[in-house]
């Protein structure tokens, strides 16, 4: 039986809305029939280059489309609370990229609203949904490497020094925690289940007002630990090993998710590659589609209620920090 036909829109005809939008044609069942972007000419441009219907200058055009289902938002990280909400009160279903927001008080208000209101919505943490961190999952809720202790997961890479680039722009969000240290941050969510009970943390503050590298160590309930670090400025490995009383799972970069490896004691090791053609992108699309379908309003592998908390957790480290950002003052 054929899936129901989900249409979707894209907000923000930038870099990474390209790779989503590429993806896209590997989820089944998506038809991509719109793109909105703050100049009409970007959006044309985009929309040509990608075969899309109809392209919007503005984000109320667009949500005033009645043939879109859903819109992926792939804008600005300032911009993903306003973008968020004028399309849920378009009664647009919303993926909206990582970082959800700028900081906690952004992420409840779009949640609220979209609770309230019966409104899907959904953080675009495209790799919880990757087959590889799928069967990472499974072997956890197996026991496979009995209880788990210890985490150690890492992201970081070297930008090189561009100032006036997006990543180093306290306006814009930028640097390491949201764009690089998400990543491990959700990871350890995922993991542990929760959040730290205790966050011990350090930054390089570099000259433009951005962490450009970090550390931290989370405790939980019990003694167990997470260490993660990320970075703008350094090129890192960037591995997870999770570590359980029984053995340990190695994923080789980790946020890209191609394989995984369990090492369970006294068993020969077990691995697990995915060939995917897809980039990954796919995969967070197609759950959010199966939610429409089923009639979900959010998603049970990454609920709006960890969102939050996962936001919560950031700004605990920012304050650590001293770092605000000016949308923190909204």
């Amino acid at each position: 039986m054929a899936l129901q036909t989900i249409k979707w829109g894209i907000m923000g005809p930038g870099w990474i809305s390209s790779k989503f939008t590429k993806d896209l044609a590997f989820a089944e069942g998506a038809e991509l029939v719109a793109v909105g972007g703050r100049s009409l000419e970007k959006a044309e441009r985009f929309a040509k280059e990608y075969k899309i219907p109809r392209a919007y200058g503005s984000i109320e055009e667009l949500a005033a489309d009645p043939e879109v289902d859903i819109v992926y938002i792939g804008t600005l990280h300032p911009a993903h609370k306003e973008n968020t909400l004028t399309l849920l009160r378009a009664g647009k279903a919303v993926l909206c990229e990582k970082p959800f927001t700028m900081n906690a008080a952004e992420a409840n208000e779009m949640i609220s609203y979209a609770k309230e209101n019966r409104v899907f919505l959904m953080e675009a943490m495209w790799t919880r949904y990757l087959p590889p961190i799928r069967k990472v999952r499974e072997w956890l809720a197996e026991g496979k490497i009995g209880e788990v202790r210890m985490l150690k997961a890492d992201f970081g890479f070297n930008m090189g020094w561009a100032p006036e680039s997006r990543l180093l722009d306290p306006a814009l969000g930028g640097g390491a925690l949201l764009d690089a240290g998400i990543y491990p941050v959700s990871f350890a969510s995922m993991v542990f289940g929760t959040q730290p009970a205790k966050i011990m943390s350090s930054a390089k503050i570099g000259e433009t007002g951005v962490d450009e590298q970090f550390s931290l160590l989370f405790e939980y309930e019990g003694g167990r630990t997470a260490a993660l670090n990320g970075a703008v400025q350094l090129d890192m490995v960037n591995d997870a090993y999770i570590y359980g009383t029984k053995g340990h799972i190695h994923i080789p970069n980790f946020l890209f998710g191609q394989s995984a490896s369990l090492h369970a004691a006294n068993e020969e090791p077990e691995s697990f590659v995915c060939d995917r053609e897809a980039e990954g992108y796919a995969y967070e699309a197609e759950e959010a589609m199966n939610c429409l379908r089923e009639g979900r309003m959010e998603s049970e592998t990454m609920t709006l209620e960890e969102t939050l908390a996962i936001m919560t957790t950031l700004d605990t480290i920012r304050k650590q920090w001293g770092l605000k950002y000016p949308s923190d003052q909204n």
